[in-house]
């Protein structure tokens, strides 16, 4: 801390202080908002303070006990923003005149969320079977979540994760998937390995730019606590502390499925996710979760959800898209099983 000399009107001495705040853990950006409207704000609160911000530092000049109460809030500000990934100007204001009509609104909205997204977007179980893998989560460490395509499996595994990772039960998130489309053979693709693996994993990462900072999201995966990486890249590792996704599960076989689920390690949590209806390896009967999910069944702290065509929650079409190819599986099964009887008799 710096001590500065002033003057007041009339010329007795005042002792101002001069202080730097870091801005740790958000994008000062977002605290201080597109041309510092926020920060403009904030300093409209604390008139007998000379307030500069500088990146992430802001240079406080005034009384101590000023600094002291605009470090208080400040600090306030920051914490709201990592909760609720949102800090609106009402919200600012409740904040620093010690006020709570817009917070208290904003929590009784936000019941059973899962996570806070992106400008605050809710995230949370919008149907019966994903409440249920978010019930289930608590009591189980592997789970596998089976259904149809638009259902939601994936984006609430993934939101459960981010939601442990945030409340420090795990140090990492591992998410994986088989690069089915490319044979796992990539070699033929253009580019590094990221960018020949990159297309077949981006499902993944929109989910995660939906519940985490572009800018904390990138600092995630340089150091590891986030990693994204095709099935094959799980041989021989030991995954402790971590929150492990499979999506697709449908595409690998018994044998890759054995591999994965015994990756498991201390202090970890597995959820496996799949349509059957959707396998894309050459031969259909080489695909291991079917055989998996009845070899599995009833093993204490493993849970299986089954979704249905109820949970789907993208555009109206696909639900009714997703009943038609049902419809003609199920006709052509009928088809071949009254075959299949004809022959033998």
């Amino acid at each position: 801390m710096t001590f500065l000399v002033n003057f007041d009107r009339n010329r007795r001495f005042l002792l101002m202080n001069e202080r730097l705040i870091l801005i740790e853990g958000i994008d000062p950006i977002v605290l201080f908002g597109v041309n510092n409207v926020k920060f403009n704000r904030i300093t409209n609160h604390f008139p007998k303070l000379k307030i500069i911000s500088r990146g992430s530092e802001i240079k406080v000049v005034g009384e101590a006990q000023y600094i002291d109460l605009f470090e208080e809030k400040i600090n306030k500000l920051i914490d709201f923003q990592r909760r609720y990934n949102s800090l609106s100007e009402e919200v600012i204001d409740d904040l620093l005149n010690d006020t709570d009509d817009t917070i208290s609104k904003v929590e009784e909205d936000t019941t059973n969320t899962l996570v806070f997204g992106n400008n605050g977007q809710i995230i949370k179980a919008r149907t019966v079977n994903q409440q249920q893998l978010v019930d289930l989560y608590s009591k189980n460490d592997m789970l596998f979540a089976i259904g149809p395509a638009g259902s939601g499996k994936t984006y609430t595994a993934i939101a459960l994760a981010v939601r442990a990772l945030k409340n420090k039960e795990v140090k990492r998130i591992v998410l994986t998937r088989p690069a089915v489309e490319a044979g796992e053979r990539l070699g033929f693709l253009p580019g590094d390995m990221k960018d020949k693996l990159d297309p077949y994993l981006q499902p993944l990462y929109d989910a995660l730019h939906d519940m985490i900072p572009a800018r904390k999201l990138a600092d995630f995966m340089e150091d590891g606590t986030v990693q994204i990486a095709p099935l094959a890249f799980m041989r021989g590792r030991t995954l402790d502390n971590a929150f492990v996704i499979l999506d697709e599960a449908q595409n690998t076989t018994l044998s890759q499925l054995k591999m994965f689920l015994t990756r498991m390690g201390k202090n970890a949590k597995f959820i496996v996710t799949g349509d059957v209806t959707q396998i894309d390896l050459p031969r259909k009967e080489d695909s291991g979760l079917i055989t998996a999910l009845k070899m599995l069944e009833g093993i204490p702290e493993l849970a299986i959800v089954h979704f249905d065509s109820r949970d789907i929650i993208r555009h109206r079409l696909v639900k009714y898209i997703v009943h038609a190819f049902e419809k003609l599986t199920n006709e052509s099964n009928v088809e071949k099983k009254t075959h299949k009887s004809d022959t033998n008799s």
